[in-house]
């Protein structure tokens, strides 16, 4: 039983999207509440705790940050595999969810989401 205040339900969350779609950003604002202009590609993934304060209490989202260029695609399906699995210690309170990210002022980002759908 977690103490009280600790994240009693925890998902895994997978960023997907085109490379330069605000993923990093996305995870960066929510960590600091800072918003980085500057544009530095993700290589591979990263991982990331954010936890979300509801009035239901605590949830925790392990976030992984993935890289959007094609030249890493490789890896990206072993992150889809394993967010349909239940491999963590945190089995019993643990789903699985994803955001697929575009760039609103970039159609050819926006015409890939399809192929980011598994």
């Amino acid at each position: 039983m977690a103490a009280q205040g600790e994240p009693q339900v925890q998902f895994k969350l997978v960023l997907v999207g085109d490379g330069g779609t605000g993923k990093t950003t996305f995870v960066k604002r929510h960590l600091t509440g800072e918003f980085e202009k500057k544009y530095v590609a993700t290589l591979g993934v990263e991982v990331h705790p954010l936890v979300f304060h509801t009035n239901r209490g605590p949830i925790k989202f392990n976030v992984w940050d993935t890289a959007g260029q094609e030249k890493f695609g490789g890896l990206r399906d072993g992150y889809y595999i394993q967010g349909k699995s239940c491999g963590g210690q945190f089995c019993a309170s643990q789903g699985s969810c994803a955001i697929i990210m575009f760039d609103v002022t970039s159609r050819v980002t926006y015409k890939n989401v399809p192929n980011w759908h598994r």
